[in-house]
C-alpha cells in the first residue's frame, strides 16, 4: 500500500512546486486605490466613474437648498454619480445612507430604479410645521412627488420641528429624475433652480478625481495626493 501511494504523493508535491515557483516568476502589478479598496464599495454601473476616495466636494456644494418661512429644506442626491465625487468621510457616509435605506425606499415605491435623495427640514423658529408630501422636483417638464419616503430621523413623522432641529428622510423619485440634467425642486410656492449651477461644478470634479486617481501611488492616502 505505502509503495503504490509514494508516485501519487510525489506527483503532488511536484505540481505544487511548480506552481509556487510560476507564482513567483509572475511580475509584480502594482496596485491602486479603487472602489473595491474603500471602506464601502459601490454596486455596479461604475463605468465612467473615478474610484471613491479621490473626490474632494463638500455635502452643500452638491445640495439644493430651498427656503420657505422659517423652513431651510436640504435635497442631496443620493446617485453613485454625484457622491462618489465627495471627500473621502462624506462619500463613505452617503454610500452607506444609500445602501441600507434606498433599498427600503425603492421597495416600498415599487420602482427599482428610483432615483435617490436625501431631504432635511431644519427650522429657524420654534414649532414649525412642514409637510414632507409637498416636495416635489419638476423634471423634463414633470412636476413628480416622491414615490416612497424613509424616514432617517426618529421624529419625521410628527411634522413638527423644534427651533434649530433637523428632521430627515430618503426619498424616492421616479426614475424619470435624471441627476445628469437640470432640474428644479419645489415646495409649496417656493423653487430653486440650484441644480443647474451644480452641474458645472460636478464635471470640473470628475475630471479632478479621475486626473488624482491617475496619479496616485499604491497605497496612498487620500490626504497626501497633492492636487
Amino acid at each position: 500500500m505505502t509503495r503504490r501511494n509514494r508516485p501519487m504523493s510525489l506527483t503532488v508535491a511536484a505540481l505544487s512546486f511548480v506552481a509556487v515557483l510560476a507564482a513567483c516568476l509572475l511580475p509584480a502589478t502594482a496596485t491602486r486605490p479603487s472602489v473595491a479598496d474603500s471602506p464601502v464599495a459601490p454596486a455596479g454601473g461604475d463605468e465612467g466613474l473615478p474610484p471613491g476616495g479621490f473626490g474632494s466636494l463638500r455635502q452643500d456644494e452638491f445640495t439644493v437648498q430651498l427656503r420657505k418661512d422659517a423652513l431651510l429644506i436640504k435635497v442631496t442626491p443620493l446617485a453613485e454619480s454625484v457622491i462618489r465625487l465627495a471627500a473621502p468621510d462624506t462619500y463613505q457616509r452617503l454610500h452607506r445612507l444609500a445602501a441600507n435605506l434606498g433599498g427600503q425606499a425603492r421597495t416600498r415605491a415599487g420602482r427599482p430604479e428610483a432615483t435617490l435623495f436625501l431631504v432635511s427640514f431644519f427650522s429657524y423658529q420654534p414649532d414649525t410645521f412642514y409637510e414632507p408630501e409637498s416636495l416635489q422636483i419638476v423634471a423634463r417638464g414633470r412636476q413628480l412627488s416622491a414615490a416612497a419616503m424613509v424616514p432617517l430621523t426618529p421624529a419625521w413623522g410628527q411634522q413638527r420641528l423644534r427651533r434649530q432641529e433637523t428632521e430627515s428622510a430618503v426619498y424616492a423619485f421616479p426614475a424619470e429624475v435624471d441627476v445628469g440634467l437640470p432640474f428644479q425642486v419645489r415646495y409649496g410656492m417656493e423653487e430653486s433652480d440650484a441644480w443647474r449651477q451644480i452641474l458645472p461644478v460636478l464635471d470640473r470634479e470628475r475630471a479632478r478625481a479621475a486626473s488624482r486617481a491617475g496619479g496616485s501611488q499604491s497605497g496612498m492616502p487620500y490626504s497626501l495626493i497633492l492636487r
